[in-house]
């Protein structure tokens, strides 16, 4: 049941990350419109190399390594100083590169500075701890209050296209005063320590190796919004981040699972319970793969009208975008089972660094030609194919370590139900007006259609769902 709490928590969290974004975009659709948009996009994917940098993979690694040792409260105490501080050290040296890059930088120099914010936020970042103690309740309360201020300020203070370093400067500040807000929880699990006997620097080696998947996983990630706004324009790359925003939101649903199976697997694979590892990655395949299904085809039925209404008729390039990106839910729903609940949790770094790396360099041999090709339309392409890669290569690695069987029990259940669901929804969509109302129907005909196939075709899902029902009902 802790697991269960854990994820609906985590999943709560990640929502609250892209909150502000979600309710604030049709606003600042109509108000910066695709050049402002784009800029924002463009100076943000600028600064998140830096911020990369300067974590060198502790968000990873510091939620493993704190799961490790939370049975100990020295050890957890020295640990958490240790990290903390080689990060604090880090981020320095990458913010004096910022500032080396911003002397030689030509244009957006005042949106620039606004964004580094961002990376002195991240220095504070200690959401990782709390993630490794399984604590999720904390990071959620959090997220909500801070989101709600940042949210009434940006509909205070942001009313032109004049205000984007306003708007630039809310969300970043946003940033560190929430990462702020977690240091005084800290004192129910640290006890006094000598900080003259921390290790700082142990911990940089093994950092790394999560560092250097976390580099190649920024290049396909953050890379085409910069590729976009070099060689196509801003208004390419504002058109490609409003597509990524609203399936990053429809991801954070389902990759909630693994921020909180990553500690749960670490501290079970650290008992020796092997057997248990491979059950937990069976049961979090399965329900990745009945939730990211449906929710993939029920964002492509409805792109056309959603767009319309939620960006207005000046985004409408975003439809082709969105419909090809919707594939990339699945593929990363898997790939965050398979790496952040198994690989690295289990300490087979390599198989997990090599399958990122391959990602990135799937992202830049296809980005160049379709980029040039097609636009956003082509980073869309050359994204999925990069999150393919990726997947398909985990999948490889673990070939020996599972049973493909297991792991895609009812998978072709899910397909076949998602399938039809869009079959229904796309002509639903394509006759009823263009209205809220009426895409809201038609995502609530979606679900309960997709649920009654489920039932329909007896998929194992519905019976745990049953299951977790009645165990709750009794306690």
């Amino acid at each position: 049941m802790k697991v269960v709490k854990n994820y609906l928590y985590n999943a709560i969290y990640q929502v609250f990350i892209l909150l502000v974004p979600l309710v604030t975009t049709p606003y600042l659709a109509r108000v910066l419109g695709p050049t402002g948009v784009g800029i924002n996009s463009y100076t943000n994917s600028v600064i998140q190399y830096f911020i990369v940098f300067g974590s060198i993979g502790v968000d990873l690694y510091g939620n493993r390594q704190i799961a490790f040792v939370r049975s100990d409260r020295q050890k957890l105490t020295q640990t958490f100083y240790e990290i903390f501080f080689m990060r604090i050290i880090t981020i320095v040296l990458a913010y004096l590169a910022f500032g080396a890059f911003l002397f030689i930088s030509g244009q957006y120099r005042l949106y620039y500075l606004a964004q580094s914010v961002s990376l002195i936020a991240a220095a504070f970042d200690i959401s990782w701890f709390f993630m490794g103690v399984e604590n999720f309740y904390v990071t959620v309360m959090r997220n909500f209050v801070i989101k709600i201020l940042t949210l009434i300020s940006i509909f205070t203070f942001v009313k032109s296209y004049h205000d984007l370093g306003i708007y630039i400067l809310i969300l970043s500040l946003s940033l560190l005063l929430g990462n702020l807000t977690l240091f005084p929880s800290l004192k129910k699990y640290l006890v006094k320590t000598d900080l003259h006997h921390l290790k700082i620097w142990k911990h940089l080696k093994p950092s790394m190796v999560l560092f250097l998947p976390q580099i190649a996983m920024q290049i396909y990630g953050v890379l085409n919004k910069t590729m976009l706004g070099v060689m196509v324009s801003v208004e390419a790359t504002g058109y490609f981040d409003q597509s990524d925003k609203m399936v990053k939101m429809a991801l954070a649903i389902v990759t909630a699972t693994g921020t909180v199976m990553l500690p749960h697997v670490a501290n079970a694979f650290a008992r020796g319970e092997v057997e248990k590892t491979r059950h937990y990655l069976y049961q979090s395949f399965q329900f990745v793969s009945a939730i990211a299904i449906p929710i993939t085809f029920g964002l492509m039925a409805v792109t056309a009208k959603f767009v319309t209404l939620f960006f207005t008729k000046r985004f409408l390039p975003v439809i082709p975008i969105m419909i090809i990106e919707s594939i990339v839910i699945v593929l990363i729903a898997w790939s965050n089972v398979l790496g952040i609940q198994y690989l690295i949790p289990t300490k087979q770094m390599k198989s997990y660094t090599i399958s990122v790396v391959i990602g990135a360099i799937v992202n830049i041999i296809f980005n160049i030609p379709l980029i040039m090709r097609w636009g956003a339309v082509g980073a869309t392409i050359a994204t999925v194919l990069s999150e393919f890669s990726i997947t398909a290569y985990q999948l490889f690695s673990i070939r020996k370590q599972i049973v493909y069987r297991k792991l895609f029990s009812d998978w072709s259940k899910y397909l076949i139900s998602g399938l039809l669901m869009f079959e229904v929804v796309f002509e639903l969509d394509r006759i009823l007006p263009v209205a809220w109302k009426m895409l809201i129907l038609e995502v609530v005909i979606g679900m309960i259609f997709y649920t009654v196939l489920l039932i329909i075709f007896k998929a194992k899902i519905i019976d745990e769902a049953k299951s977790l029902i009645v165990s709750r009902k009794k306690k």
